[in-house]
Protein backbone atom coordinates (compact mmCIF):
# COMPACT_ATOMS: atom_id res chain seq x y z
CA UNK A 1 0.00 0.00 0.00
CA UNK A 2 1.35 3.37 -0.91
CA UNK A 3 1.75 6.56 1.05
CA UNK A 4 -0.69 8.28 -0.62
CA UNK A 5 -3.49 5.48 -1.49
CA UNK A 6 -5.97 6.46 1.14
CA UNK A 7 -6.10 10.08 -0.83
CA UNK A 8 -6.57 8.63 -4.19
CA UNK A 9 -9.61 6.29 -2.93
CA UNK A 10 -10.91 9.80 -1.02
CA UNK A 11 -11.05 11.08 -5.06
CA UNK A 12 -14.17 8.45 -5.29
CA UNK A 13 -16.16 8.88 -1.75
CA UNK A 14 -18.91 9.91 -4.36
CA UNK A 15 -21.59 9.93 -1.20
CA UNK A 16 -19.38 13.41 -0.30
CA UNK A 17 -21.37 14.98 -3.32
CA UNK A 18 -24.45 15.06 -1.64
CA UNK A 19 -23.06 17.78 0.70
CA UNK A 20 -20.27 19.27 -1.16
CA UNK A 21 -22.59 19.96 -4.34
CA UNK A 22 -24.91 22.63 -2.59
CA UNK A 23 -22.28 24.18 -0.95
CA UNK A 24 -20.57 25.01 -3.43
CA UNK A 25 -23.81 26.15 -5.48
CA UNK A 26 -24.27 28.31 -2.69
CA UNK A 27 -20.64 29.91 -2.85
CA UNK A 28 -20.90 30.33 -6.67
CA UNK A 29 -24.43 31.75 -6.40
CA UNK A 30 -24.85 33.71 -3.41
CA UNK A 31 -21.93 34.62 -1.13
CA UNK A 32 -19.13 36.84 -2.76
CA UNK A 33 -19.54 40.02 -5.60
CA UNK A 34 -17.83 39.05 -8.61
CA UNK A 35 -15.30 41.31 -8.21
CA UNK A 36 -14.04 39.87 -4.69
CA UNK A 37 -14.18 36.58 -6.04
CA UNK A 38 -11.58 37.65 -8.54
CA UNK A 39 -9.81 39.15 -5.68
CA UNK A 40 -9.47 36.09 -4.21
CA UNK A 41 -9.21 33.57 -7.07
CA UNK A 42 -6.01 35.66 -7.78
CA UNK A 43 -7.67 37.33 -11.29
CA UNK A 44 -5.02 41.01 -10.16
CA UNK A 45 -1.40 38.71 -9.86
CA UNK A 46 -2.23 36.06 -12.57
CA UNK A 47 -1.90 33.51 -10.15
CA UNK A 48 -3.73 31.38 -7.73
CA UNK A 49 -3.88 33.34 -4.57
CA UNK A 50 -4.30 30.47 -2.17
CA UNK A 51 -1.00 29.19 -2.38
CA UNK A 52 0.99 32.30 -1.18
CA UNK A 53 -1.77 33.12 1.13
CA UNK A 54 -1.59 29.63 3.30
CA UNK A 55 2.08 29.97 3.78
CA UNK A 56 1.53 33.21 6.29
CA UNK A 57 -1.04 31.42 9.33
CA UNK A 58 1.30 27.70 8.71
CA UNK A 59 4.66 29.77 9.32
CA UNK A 60 3.00 31.94 12.00
CA UNK A 61 1.49 28.95 13.91
CA UNK A 62 4.80 27.00 13.20
CA UNK A 63 7.52 29.17 14.71
CA UNK A 64 4.95 29.67 17.56
CA UNK A 65 5.64 25.85 18.42
CA UNK A 66 8.57 26.21 17.96
CA UNK A 67 8.90 29.28 20.44
CA UNK A 68 6.67 27.57 22.92
CA UNK A 69 9.77 25.22 23.54
CA UNK A 70 12.46 28.45 23.86
CA UNK A 71 12.40 30.02 27.53
CA UNK A 72 10.83 33.41 28.11
CA UNK A 73 9.47 33.68 24.87
CA UNK A 74 5.66 32.86 25.90
CA UNK A 75 5.01 36.71 24.51
CA UNK A 76 5.94 36.20 21.28
CA UNK A 77 4.58 32.28 20.83
CA UNK A 78 0.92 33.78 21.94
CA UNK A 79 1.27 36.57 19.30
CA UNK A 80 2.57 34.01 16.77
CA UNK A 81 -0.39 32.27 17.85
CA UNK A 82 -3.13 35.16 17.21
CA UNK A 83 -1.32 36.85 13.65
CA UNK A 84 -2.02 33.16 12.34
CA UNK A 85 -5.72 33.24 13.40
CA UNK A 86 -6.04 36.48 11.70
CA UNK A 87 -4.35 35.78 8.76
CA UNK A 88 -6.39 32.62 8.57
CA UNK A 89 -9.25 34.02 7.70
CA UNK A 90 -8.23 35.62 4.41
CA UNK A 91 -7.08 32.38 2.93
CA UNK A 92 -9.90 29.97 3.56
CA UNK A 93 -11.71 32.84 1.80
CA UNK A 94 -9.92 32.38 -0.82
CA UNK A 95 -9.49 28.74 -0.93
CA UNK A 96 -13.29 28.26 -0.59
CA UNK A 97 -13.66 30.44 -3.29
CA UNK A 98 -11.15 28.60 -5.40
CA UNK A 99 -13.01 25.29 -4.25
CA UNK A 100 -16.61 26.03 -5.26
CA UNK A 101 -15.10 25.37 -9.26
CA UNK A 102 -13.86 22.54 -9.12
CA UNK A 103 -15.02 19.43 -10.40
CA UNK A 104 -16.30 16.64 -8.14
CA UNK A 105 -13.17 15.02 -7.53
CA UNK A 106 -10.78 17.41 -6.35
CA UNK A 107 -13.66 19.15 -4.63
CA UNK A 108 -13.95 15.88 -2.32
CA UNK A 109 -10.25 16.12 -1.26
CA UNK A 110 -10.22 19.31 -1.05
CA UNK A 111 -13.31 19.29 1.09
CA UNK A 112 -11.17 17.25 3.66
CA UNK A 113 -8.29 19.38 3.02
CA UNK A 114 -10.67 22.34 3.80
CA UNK A 115 -11.74 20.70 7.08
CA UNK A 116 -8.31 19.67 8.27
CA UNK A 117 -7.41 23.14 8.33
CA UNK A 118 -11.14 24.14 9.62
CA UNK A 119 -10.09 21.81 12.92
CA UNK A 120 -6.54 23.50 13.02
CA UNK A 121 -7.75 26.65 13.18
CA UNK A 122 -10.44 25.92 16.08
CA UNK A 123 -7.57 24.17 17.91
CA UNK A 124 -4.88 27.53 17.47
CA UNK A 125 -8.37 29.59 18.65
CA UNK A 126 -8.68 27.24 21.76
CA UNK A 127 -4.36 27.30 22.42
CA UNK A 128 -4.88 31.25 22.50
CA UNK A 129 -7.94 31.45 24.81
CA UNK A 130 -5.73 28.84 27.15
CA UNK A 131 -3.02 30.58 27.08
CA UNK A 132 -4.59 34.00 27.86
CA UNK A 133 -6.41 32.22 30.86
CA UNK A 134 -3.29 30.94 32.38
CA UNK A 135 -3.42 27.59 30.81
CA UNK A 136 -0.21 27.57 29.44
CA UNK A 137 0.22 23.95 29.36
CA UNK A 138 -3.27 23.11 27.78
CA UNK A 139 -2.04 26.41 25.34
CA UNK A 140 0.65 24.23 24.18
CA UNK A 141 -0.79 21.29 23.59
CA UNK A 142 -3.66 22.50 21.70
CA UNK A 143 -1.40 23.77 19.43
CA UNK A 144 0.82 20.87 18.80
CA UNK A 145 -2.30 19.22 17.62
CA UNK A 146 -3.14 22.25 15.61
CA UNK A 147 -0.01 22.39 13.49
CA UNK A 148 -0.90 19.03 13.35
CA UNK A 149 -3.89 19.11 11.66
CA UNK A 150 -2.87 21.94 9.32
CA UNK A 151 -0.01 19.52 8.27
CA UNK A 152 -2.79 16.99 7.13
CA UNK A 153 -4.03 19.82 5.15
CA UNK A 154 -1.32 20.50 4.02
CA UNK A 155 -0.45 16.96 2.51
CA UNK A 156 -4.11 17.20 0.90
CA UNK A 157 -3.76 20.50 -0.53
CA UNK A 158 -0.11 19.55 -2.30
CA UNK A 159 -2.39 16.67 -3.74
CA UNK A 160 -4.74 18.81 -5.01
CA UNK A 161 -1.89 21.48 -6.82
CA UNK A 162 0.01 18.38 -8.22
CA UNK A 163 -1.26 14.99 -8.72
CA UNK A 164 -5.32 16.44 -9.67
CA UNK A 165 -3.57 19.69 -10.72
CA UNK A 166 -5.98 22.17 -9.47
CA UNK A 167 -5.14 25.67 -9.89
CA UNK A 168 -2.64 24.73 -12.56
CA UNK A 169 -2.53 26.66 -15.71
CA UNK A 170 -3.96 23.66 -17.79
CA UNK A 171 -2.85 25.24 -21.61
CA UNK A 172 1.14 26.58 -19.91
CA UNK A 173 2.43 23.58 -22.47
CA UNK A 174 0.92 25.26 -25.47
CA UNK A 175 3.45 27.28 -26.17
CA UNK A 176 6.33 24.18 -26.82
CA UNK A 177 3.46 22.28 -28.96
CA UNK A 178 2.45 24.70 -31.54
CA UNK A 179 5.03 25.56 -34.55
CA UNK A 180 7.17 29.12 -34.35
CA UNK A 181 6.30 30.38 -37.58
CA UNK A 182 2.78 30.91 -39.47
CA UNK A 183 0.28 27.68 -40.13
CA UNK A 184 -2.86 27.23 -41.96
CA UNK A 185 -6.11 26.00 -39.87
CA UNK A 186 -8.57 26.50 -42.81
CA UNK A 187 -10.44 28.59 -45.14
CA UNK A 188 -11.32 31.63 -44.15
CA UNK A 189 -14.48 32.02 -46.25
CA UNK A 190 -16.16 28.67 -44.19
CA UNK A 191 -15.92 31.22 -40.68
CA UNK A 192 -19.12 32.13 -39.37
CA UNK A 193 -19.56 35.52 -38.60
CA UNK A 194 -19.07 36.61 -34.74
CA UNK A 195 -19.55 32.69 -33.74
CA UNK A 196 -17.14 30.92 -31.89
CA UNK A 197 -16.18 27.72 -33.80
CA UNK A 198 -13.25 25.19 -32.58
CA UNK A 199 -9.89 24.24 -35.06
CA UNK A 200 -7.27 22.45 -34.89
CA UNK A 201 -3.72 23.31 -35.09
CA UNK A 202 -2.09 20.49 -35.41
CA UNK A 203 -3.29 18.65 -32.51
CA UNK A 204 -3.90 21.75 -30.01
CA UNK A 205 -7.53 23.20 -30.44
CA UNK A 206 -8.03 26.65 -31.18
CA UNK A 207 -11.14 29.14 -30.52
CA UNK A 208 -11.67 30.75 -33.64
CA UNK A 209 -13.93 33.77 -33.89
CA UNK A 210 -14.34 35.57 -37.06
CA UNK A 211 -15.09 39.26 -37.19
CA UNK A 212 -15.29 40.66 -40.72
CA UNK A 213 -12.22 40.54 -42.49
CA UNK A 214 -10.26 38.91 -39.33
CA UNK A 215 -10.55 36.67 -36.96
CA UNK A 216 -9.72 36.61 -32.83
CA UNK A 217 -8.02 33.07 -32.29
CA UNK A 218 -7.06 31.80 -28.91
CA UNK A 219 -6.18 28.40 -27.05
CA UNK A 220 -9.81 26.91 -26.80
CA UNK A 221 -9.11 24.76 -23.47
CA UNK A 222 -9.44 27.11 -20.93
CA UNK A 223 -6.80 27.28 -18.54
CA UNK A 224 -8.75 26.64 -15.81
CA UNK A 225 -10.06 23.05 -16.17
CA UNK A 226 -9.91 22.46 -19.89
CA UNK A 227 -13.23 23.66 -20.83
CA UNK A 228 -14.12 23.89 -24.39
CA UNK A 229 -14.26 27.83 -25.42
CA UNK A 230 -15.62 27.36 -28.46
CA UNK A 231 -19.31 25.76 -26.88
CA UNK A 232 -18.88 29.36 -25.06
CA UNK A 233 -20.81 32.67 -25.08
CA UNK A 234 -19.77 35.69 -26.39
CA UNK A 235 -20.17 38.94 -24.33
CA UNK A 236 -19.38 42.50 -25.67
CA UNK A 237 -18.34 43.90 -28.73
CA UNK A 238 -15.44 45.03 -30.74
CA UNK A 239 -11.56 45.34 -28.55
CA UNK A 240 -14.31 44.32 -25.14
CA UNK A 241 -15.46 40.98 -26.83
CA UNK A 242 -15.01 38.58 -24.74
CA UNK A 243 -16.02 34.60 -24.61
CA UNK A 244 -17.34 32.46 -21.46
CA UNK A 245 -15.75 29.13 -20.62
CA UNK A 246 -19.40 26.96 -20.63
CA UNK A 247 -17.93 24.77 -17.52
CA UNK A 248 -16.78 27.32 -14.70
CA UNK A 249 -17.70 31.16 -16.18
CA UNK A 250 -13.77 32.09 -16.79
CA UNK A 251 -13.84 35.14 -18.92
CA UNK A 252 -10.99 36.10 -21.55
CA UNK A 253 -11.06 38.94 -23.74
CA UNK A 254 -10.92 37.31 -27.30
CA UNK A 255 -8.14 40.36 -28.53
CA UNK A 256 -5.88 39.47 -26.28
CA UNK A 257 -6.58 36.45 -24.33
CA UNK A 258 -6.09 38.21 -20.88
CA UNK A 259 -8.48 36.83 -18.00
CA UNK A 260 -11.26 39.42 -16.98
CA UNK A 261 -13.24 37.25 -14.35
CA UNK A 262 -12.01 34.07 -12.82
CA UNK A 263 -11.87 31.30 -11.52
CA UNK A 264 -8.98 30.97 -14.46
CA UNK A 265 -6.00 33.16 -13.68
CA UNK A 266 -3.94 32.79 -16.41
CA UNK A 267 -4.09 34.39 -19.74
CA UNK A 268 -5.29 32.36 -22.63
CA UNK A 269 -2.77 32.14 -25.45
CA UNK A 270 -3.49 34.10 -28.00
CA UNK A 271 -2.60 34.01 -32.00
CA UNK A 272 -1.18 36.58 -34.95
CA UNK A 273 -3.71 36.33 -37.30
CA UNK A 274 -3.65 37.16 -41.33
CA UNK A 275 -5.65 35.34 -44.64
CA UNK A 276 -3.52 34.35 -47.51
CA UNK A 277 -4.79 32.88 -50.10
CA UNK A 278 -8.46 32.58 -48.82
CA UNK A 279 -6.65 30.29 -46.02
CA UNK A 280 -6.39 31.53 -42.21
CA UNK A 281 -3.22 31.41 -40.78
CA UNK A 282 -1.96 31.86 -37.37
CA UNK A 283 0.86 32.19 -35.38
CA UNK A 284 1.47 31.71 -31.57
CA UNK A 285 2.01 35.52 -30.05
CA UNK A 286 4.76 36.39 -27.74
Amino acid sequence: MQPFDLIYRLEHVSALDAVISPVQKFFRQYVQPQRLRDLLHGVPIGHPAHPPMVQVPIGLWLSAVALDHVPGAEQGADALVGMGILAAVPAAASGVTDWSELNPRPARVGAVHALANSVGLVLFAGSLAARRSGHRGLGRGLALLGISSVGVGGVLGGHLSFAQASGANHVADMVDRVPADWQAVGTFADLPEGQPVSKLLGEVPLLVVRDGLTARVLANRCGHLSGPLSDGELTGSGAEQCVVCPWHGSTFRLVDGSVVHGPATAPQPAFDVRVRAGALEVRLRP
